[in-house]
């Protein structure tokens, strides 16, 4: 995010990491990377020592329990033998995401590197990834929106969005497209039906080129949050096909919560009524 939270300060993202990760840390700086979860580089005497995210329960997509067991499920994976897993860093009392504000902070080994050129160098890491033993109590994929899902979009945006600047065209942009959007709704279901669980795999769940490090040894993927047992199709994400429309729905939704609440001109702001309106209007 753009934007630092509001839920917690720099103080107290400091005081965490000292107190439950690593006591030399003399600095958190906010980094303005990622969508969805805040990020600061912690640093000792001018050198990064971790990457410190701030997640907020997303209901019905992340709660701290399945966050926990997502990150357990990533380091067992690299204890496994997969090196590629950059898992969190578990805190001085053992839990891998802490309490901060209304969220969970959590703390990764900094991975010094750039993003790879090469957009298929992930594909062999995602083969692996899918041949191994699923890592106890992750958890298992489910439909992100229901089956009413356009229905209940119409009926959220049947009232004015009039709590920030961009509510009211971010509402005419789906009013628009409600017609389009329960059909991508029912093709989803459909094809999220005919998936067959005995054949699912753990999968990364958005190994995209941001979730993407080259460093010396390779690329290796960090972010492990939406770690999830499900269709291997779920990292390649085909166009058109079930996990393309979940990325495209999800999106919507989450987009409509916001600018039908409280929002403002932010940076953050802004990109979120690109981002909107970009999957809505997308091939």
């Amino acid at each position: 995010m753009n934007e630092p939270p509001t839920g917690v300060s720099e103080d107290d993202v400091l005081a965490l990491v000292r107190a439950l990760w690593d006591p030399a840390v003399d600095r958190v700086e906010h980094l303005p990377v990622g969508f969805g979860a805040w990020h600061w580089r912690a640093s000792a005497a001018g050198e990064p020592r971790l990457f410190v995210t701030y997640d907020l329960p997303k209901p019905g997509r992340h709660t701290p329990s399945t966050l926990a067991s997502a990150y357990a499920g990533a380091a067992a994976l690299h204890e496994a033998g997969l090196e590629f897993v950059v898992p969190p860093v578990r805190a001085s009392d053992a839990r891998f995401a802490v309490p901060a504000g209304d969220g969970l902070l959590s703390a990764t080994t900094w991975v010094a590197g750039e993003r790879p050129a090469v957009a298929d160098g992930v594909r062999p890491l995602l083969e692996r990834l899918h041949a191994t033993t699923p890592p106890a109590r992750i958890a298992r994929w489910r439909p992100l929106v229901g089956r009413l899902f356009a229905e209940q979009l119409a009926k959220r945006a049947s009232v004015p969005w009039d709590r920030g600047p961009f509510g009211e065209r971010a509402r005419d942009s789906i009013r628009t497209a409600l017609p389009e959007i329960a059909h991508w709704t029912a093709r989803y279901h459909r094809l999220g039906a005919a998936e067959d669980p005995g054949a699912w795999v753990t999968t990364h769940g958005e190994p995209h080129e941001r979730n993407q490090i080259l460093t010396g040894s390779g690329i290796v993927l960090v972010d492990w949050e939406s770690m999830k047992l499900a269709p291997a199709d779920r990292d390649l994400r085909a166009p058109g096909g079930l996990f393309d429309l979940e990325w495209r729905l999800d999106e919507i939704d989450q987009f409509a919560s916001w600018f039908a609440g409280s929002h403002g001109d932010t940076e953050d702001d802004r990109e979120a009524i690109a981002g909107l309106e970009a999957e809505l209007d997308r091939e």
